[in-house]
């Protein structure tokens, strides 16, 4: 008869999500406040245990519903976390996930009907157990990911100024731009539609609007084209 793996030692796995988000101003990431011991009412990034029936992605998706009503959001698997000391309860495993979305959109419902905050990275409080050192791998993955691919599209409006997608970059990389070689790079990219409409708040003469055309995108990334900013 076969006995199975009942003789191994049995650890739990956890997923823990880090979403970002822009606010035309500055990158900031999603938290909760923990509501059960240890750590009880510090800060957290949204985790949760995997259930027998998940998988690791099903888990992340679950949990990041559940802390914050989010759904249909795209997830990036990022790193597992194994340090034998890293909770205090009992040994645990953290397998986590990164997202962009834009928080203008998801901002009311999680300020209505959820326990969770907009922290910009500047200003992130001390987080439970090593979540602080998840959330800078994370912030690590994602400057190297905007660098050469346009996921940070997705913390922007439908509609943007340039100065805007600047602004975007600046935060993100964590460094100023120079105004003229940021708009020739995007420029040569040929990535973007060019709208005759305008955004009137930023200047008597206001500024043109743009969109992402992803299948513009599509169609470079078969030649083996990357953004470099």
């Amino acid at each position: 008869m076969h006995k199975g793996y009942y003789s191994e030692y049995k650890v739990f796995l956890a997923v823990d999500c880090i979403i970002f988000g822009f606010d035309d101003e500055d990158l900031k990431v999603l938290l909760i406040r923990r509501d059960f011991e240890p750590e009880k009412g510090k800060w957290s990034l949204m985790g949760g245990f995997l259930k027998k029936e998940e998988t690791l992605d099903d888990a992340a998706s679950r949990v990041l519903f559940k802390l914050t009503g989010m759904h249909n959001i795209y997830m990036e698997q990022l790193y597992s976390f194994s340090e034998v000391d890293r909770d205090p309860v009992d040994r645990t495993i953290s397998t986590s996930y990164y997202a962009i979305v834009n928080i203008e959109k998801h901002n009311k419902e999680l300020i209505q009907n959820y326990n969770a905050k907009w922290f910009s990275l500047s200003k992130v409080p001390d987080l439970i157990f090593d979540h602080n050192i998840i959330l800078k791998k994370a912030v690590r993955r994602l400057r190297r990911r905007t660098s050469i691919n346009p996921i940070g599209f997705e913390l922007l409006p439908e509609k943007f100024t340039m100065r805007q997608l600047q602004k975007l970059y600046e935060a993100i990389l964590d460094k100023k731009l120079d105004k003229r070689n940021f708009i020739n790079k995007i420029n040569s990219m040929d990535i973007l539609v060019k709208l005759k409409e305008k955004d009137m708040s930023s200047s008597t003469k206001g500024s043109f609007l743009y969109q992402f055309d992803q299948q513009k995108y599509d169609a470079k990334q078969e030649k083996n084209f990357y953004l470099k900013i």
